[in-house]
């Protein structure tokens, strides 16, 4: 299966009745939707000048506009030294489900989300966008879903923030060759061994069901 690329939503939010056009250009984020429902990619405008530039990559108030309700709870950041170092495809079971909203801090990484809901129309689909520093591109992964990245140059630093805490009880793993995942073919994947023992999609009954997470 090859990746789809995600629908482009030209969508810029975070512009209250009364801004000027001035304000639009200051407060924007653009949203793409997926072929997977509630995965988006959030890009966050940047303002910059000779000394760099600022970016807000999150604000509850303008996402709650487009219907993104998230809490989320704790912030993680991850450094991978060498490229093609791989990790996933994790999760947290029910109730310690989580969402998680991924972006890269320095280098690049290929991001991929799957769609384990049982009984869902995409369940087994997956989806894999590029996120890097230089394209400020994040990831919106649901509950419900499979996540996991390989690293595309080395010193990368992933940033992401979940909406419930890590809960070692509730966390799993499919293995990352078990799918028909396209990963970037340039690298001989590094991983850690518990991902790499983790069991085959084949083998895997998923604790989602699209009724109770869509």
């Amino acid at each position: 299966m090859l990746p789809r690329r995600p629908a482009r939503v030209t969508k810029v939010v975070g512009l209250a009745m009364g801004q000027t056009e001035t304000a639009v250009k200051r407060v924007t984020m653009i949203i793409e939707r997926t072929i997977l429902p509630g995965v988006l990619v959030l890009t966050p405008r940047r303002f910059g000048d000779s000394r760099g530039f600022f970016s807000e990559s999150w604000n509850k108030k303008t996402l709650l506009a487009e219907g993104i309700t998230t809490d989320f709870v704790q912030d993680n950041h991850s450094l991978s030294k060498t490229a093609g170092t791989l990790r996933g495809l994790h999760f947290q079971a029910p109730p310690h489900a989580q969402t998680k909203l991924v972006r890269c801090g320095r280098g690049r990484l290929f991001d991929v989300a799957v769609d384990i809901r049982d009984g869902a129309p995409t369940y087994g689909t997956w989806i894999g966008v590029e996120l890097s520093f230089e394209n400020g591109k994040q990831l919106l992964v649901p509950e419900g879903f499979l996540h996991g990245f390989m690293t595309l140059e080395p010193m990368t630093e992933v940033i992401y923030k979940c909406s419930t805490y890590y809960a070692p009880d509730a966390e799993a793993a499919v293995l990352w060759s078990s799918l028909d995942i396209n990963w970037p073919s340039d690298f001989l994947p590094l991983l850690s061994e518990k991902d790499a023992e983790a069991r085959k999609f084949a083998d895997f009954e998923s604790p989602f069901r699209w009724e109770t997470v869509a």
